[in-house]
């Protein structure tokens, strides 16, 4: 499993020179699903899971992927937002008012790998659905 590292030369409007242009989409899930895929994605070889962003209530988390991913997402529970090249940057603050980093930039890659997304997802899902099933 890999995550994906955006890599663009071009300079980010407004920030320093030299700086990398950073967009990507980001794919919101439920906060309970979410952060049992990011552990999922943290107990799997390597550095699976990129930068995660949680809202202030806490009743959601976004995990940020490589851009055009939402043209082809389709995981039921969750959606993807285009950011048009609007996207989160490499700045500390997050990039959404009333949200906070989870995992921020510079802990994490900046972007997970939708593939490796979607199977954690699917899988966070059959475990939750197994332990409500008990209760």
């Amino acid at each position: 499993m890999k995550t994906s590292r955006i890599n663009d030369p071009r300079p980010r409007p407004g920030g320093p020179p030299g700086a990398p242009a950073v967009g990507c989409d980001v794919v919101t899930v439920s906060a309970r699903q979410g952060l049992e895929a990011v552990d999922i994605l943290r107990r799997g070889p390597g550095d699976a899971v990129g930068s995660v962003l949680h809202d202030d209530g806490g009743d959601t988390l976004g995990f940020l992927v490589p851009p055009g991913t939402a043209a082809a997402w389709d995981v039921p529970g969750s959606t993807c937002t285009e950011t048009d090249g609007r996207g989160p940057t490499l700045a500390p603050e997050p990039p959404v008012e009333g949200s906070d980093w989870l995992l921020p930039p510079g802990e994490a890659d900046l972007a997970t790998d939708p593939a490796v997304l979607r199977e954690a997802l699917g899988e966070a899902a059959r475990i939750l659905r197994a332990a409500d099933s008990c209760r």
